[in-house]
């Protein structure tokens, strides 16, 4: 796990992420691997030009963690 980002999540605080969840409140605090499946699920909608570097460690970890080192998205 990535000691340098939380378990939980706030979406609105990472700008593709907070596209993903536009029938949620991206407020609301999620966990590492529900947003890495919204990545991984949606990811034909994320911009990777614009994501940030947090935000790509946000992707990068999981991936490690649950996606076996494979991203889907």
């Amino acid at each position: 796990m990535n000691a340098t980002l939380p378990p939980m999540v706030v979406p609105a605080e990472f700008p593709q992420l907070a596209g993903l969840v536009w029938n949620d409140d991206p407020s609301r605090a999620i966990g590492r691997e529900e947003a890495f499946s919204l990545y991984e699920r949606y990811g034909r909608f994320v911009d990777r030009d614009r994501l940030t570097e947090v935000e790509s460690d946000l992707i990068r970890g999981p991936t490690e963690e649950y996606g076996g080192g494979r991203f889907l998205g």
